[in-house]
């Protein structure tokens, strides 16, 4: 239950803030739903990637602005003015010339600016948003790696309850049988009520638990839904999950060497990439800060007409003027080294998270590949008890028939059944997760789905 309510909460971080998309088209042909086609569908129509993906276009966006500040700046300007002069200040005026007291002006200017130099500041402004817009790449493609893994484990636990109906639903018809079998014995003269009493209280208990678990396989099924991204976070009637394979093979991809796999994770993984990038941008955020110590030169050039006395310009109106400007701060009182110490220590900071992120991610890959063998090995414990819990299972049943065992017998034999059953599964699902977890952590479960472009990052 633990991991079903971390899968739905899991679910609904993904899909806040965000639209739901409608796949029913990719839902076509399909009544089996497997786990790659789960995660496909999720990869297309999640809303959380597609708020990764405008984060992505806004660093491109970005990224643009900053080449811009390369080209030069042309800029219009214009006025036109209508005054009136009052009567009181217009009288004097006119009495000692002969003056309007309607008066019109206009004037239009087109100047052009480009900045010859500034300290390489825009320089290490591009390369800034360069190395943000690898970074927004990098965190969608991490996104699409906790999307894959998140979708894993809320398909596996709504297999593992799955499976748990299944398994309550074998009892029930199991007890059931044997209720009929124990009432015919009874009417004979050969069982006696207390045996028809005890297995109605099994075949009770074992109603219970189907219809609690398939309350609990509907909650996921809801999980699973909102995590695909589909409308009202309900999976088409038609559609069912494949059944927990009992008998599945256990993957030995994981067989070789430990530092291996943890530099493979070290190479792989995109939240290091982002990281990465960070830590480049905060590097030209140090430029920038540093740019302020050169002086400024721009080029500029401007034609300007004015006219007073009415709107229209003539060619005679135009007057034009070029030049260079030079600008130079001296002194700022400290702001200026301040912004550098502060790009410093941001650099310093993602540094120091990019450590700690490399030690987490080669403890996590260590742990994983522990439970990974120990769910293995639990696997196959579990499988060879079920074959021991199924022959003693069986021999009950026929001594009770025979009437040389009890029913406390036969109980005792159906239960030690349905708990290994269960067990079984449960150590299944625990396995495929621990493999799911192991390939994300080296980040290798996004192998499968590379044919997806919303996998690719974006380019300059």
């Amino acid at each position: 239950m633990k991991q079903l309510f971390t899968g739905l909460l899991l679910s609904c971080l993904l899909v806040t803030n965000g639209w739901c998309l409608t796949t029913e088209a990719d839902f076509n042909g399909i009544k089996t739903l497997d786990l790659a086609t789960a995660q496909r569908i999720a990869l297309k129509g999640n809303p959380g990637l597609e708020a990764a993906q405008a984060r992505m276009e806004q660093a491109r966006a970005k990224l643009r602005q900053a080449a811009a500040a390369w080209w030069p700046s042309l800029d219009l300007g214009g006025s036109a003015t209508h005054t009136r002069y009052s009567d009181t200040s217009f009288a004097p005026a006119s009495a000692v010339s002969d003056i309007d007291q309607n008066y019109d002006s206009s004037s239009l200017s087109l100047q052009a600016t480009w900045v010859l130099f500034d300290g390489f500041y825009r320089s290490f402004k591009q390369e800034q948003m360069q190395y943000g817009t690898k970074s927004s790449g990098a965190a969608h493609r991490d996104s699409q790696r906790l999307l894959v893994l998140t979708v894993a484990e809320a398909f596996f636990n709504a297999q593992l309850i799955q499976t748990r109906v299944n398994i309550a639903q074998a009892d029930n018809q199991f007890y059931s049988k044997q209720l009929r079998d124990a009432n015919n014995r009874f009417e004979v003269g050969t069982g006696s009520w207390g045996d028809v009493l005890n297995i109605k209280v099994q075949l009770n208990s074992a109603k219970t638990s189907e219809m609690f678990g398939k309350r609990e396989y509907e909650a996921a099924e809801y999980g699973l839904a909102a995590l695909m991204g589909i409308e009202e976070a309900v999976l088409p009637e038609s559609v069912v999950l494949t059944a927990l394979d009992r008998k599945a093979a256990l993957s030995k991809d994981f067989a070789g060497d430990v530092q291996s796999l943890i530099q493979e994770a070290l190479e792989n993984r995109p939240d290091l990439e982002v990281l990465e990038m960070q830590k480049q941008a905060a590097s030209a955020a140090t430029g920038q800060a540093k740019s302020q110590f050169w002086p400024r030169v721009q080029l500029y050039g401007k034609v300007t007409g004015a006219q007073q006395g009415e709107w229209i310009l003539d060619p005679d109106d135009f007057g034009n003027s070029v030049g260079v400007n030079l600008s130079w701060n001296l002194f700022a009182g400290g702001e200026d080294r301040a912004e550098i110490e502060e790009a410093e220590q941001a650099k310093r900071e993602i540094g120091a998270s990019q450590s700690n992120l490399r030690n987490t991610v080669a403890a996590k890959v260590r742990q994983n590949l522990a439970l990974l063998a120990a769910a293995r090995e639990q696997v196959r414990l579990q499988r060879e008890s079920v074959t021991l819990v199924e022959e003693n299972r069986e021999l009950a049943q026929s001594e009770y028939e025979a009437g040389s065992a009890s029913l406390v017998r036969l109980n005792e034999a159906q239960r030690d059944l349905t708990t290994t059953y269960g067990r079984l599964a449960q150590a299944l699902v625990s396995y495929h997760q621990a493999h799911h977890q192991l390939l994300a952590t080296i980040g290798r479960n996004l192998e499968p789905f590379a044919d997806l472009p919303v996998q690719e990052p974006p380019t300059d």
